[in-house]
């Protein structure tokens, strides 16, 4: 269990509460990956206190596939985790291109488990127990840090995609996508080398609640495959007979 040290109501509004002003208060996606639940929640009550979103998985597999969505902009996790421990969800996660700022908890003091847990792709690393104002800290420190602006980059195999400046490359080439076309490749490139459906992109790509009969996904993708996969190129975005779409990246 966490040292507290606040009473509810006590403390000052937090920078993450008020940080983002000019920008519309976007507030911070944070996801939580704790088996502890006594802990886990102190957590959550306490981040959403100084206005994060906070969503929670408490198994190691839980925690990879909800962080896989790239919903989030940062991760808090336990390196002890049922079922996948939190360093081989960390290495997967950062293999595959996500790059959200990653704060590892641990019980673990020693020097080579510090070092490891950075080395498997964490950004900081906290032991437990802490106080909650400096796990707070803590992650306001990420959110300082250049490293935040990663989140503003996608980069998979040869395909980099600049999120503030709407811009996509593949090995240097521009590729010029219509706003629809942008969405449907982030999509994709938050989510590689796995089956998408033709529901799962009406519903997340174009907002659709029920599913039409239409043939709009397979025509966007044909259009987005002809400017990403030139002639010459190896192909990255692949129909998967009966499924739906892929983008596959070459090891």
């Amino acid at each position: 269990m966490a040292e507290t040290t606040l009473k509810k109501n006590e403390r000052q509004p937090w920078p993450s509460e008020t940080h983002r002003e000019g920008e519309n208060q976007t507030p911070i996606n944070l996801l939580l990956v704790e088996d502890d639940d006594s802990l886990a929640e102190e957590i959550v009550e306490d981040l959403r206190g100084r206005g994060y979103v906070v969503k929670r998985a408490s198994t190691g597999p839980e925690g990879l596939e909800m962080a896989r969505t790239g919903e989030h902009d940062l991760l808090v996790m336990d390196r002890m985790l049922p079922g996948l421990d939190g360093l081989s969800v960390l290495e997967t996660l950062r293999e595959q291109g996500m790059t959200m700022p990653v704060l590892v908890l641990s019980a673990l003091s020693a020097v080579d488990d510090r070092i490891s847990g950075l080395k498997a792709g964490g950004d900081d690393y906290l032991t437990k127990p802490f106080v909650m104002e400096e796990l707070a800290a803590r992650l306001e420190a990420l959110l300082r840090r250049p490293i935040y602006g990663r989140t503003s980059m996608l980069k998979l195999g040869p395909l980099e995609m600049d999120l503030l400046e709407r811009r996509v490359r593949r090995e240097g080439r521009e590729i010029d996508l219509l706003p629809r076309e942008f969405r449907l490749l982030e999509y994709m490139m938050r989510r590689p080398n796995t089956v998408l459906t033709r529901t799962m992109l009406l519903e997340d790509v174009w907002n659709y609640r029920f599913v039409p009969r239409t043939n709009l996904v397979d025509v966007h993708i044909g259009k987005l495959r002809r400017k990403v996969d030139k002639e010459g190129d190896e192909p990255l975005i692949q129909s998967i007979r009966g499924a739906g779409f892929c983008l596959r990246v070459p090891e």
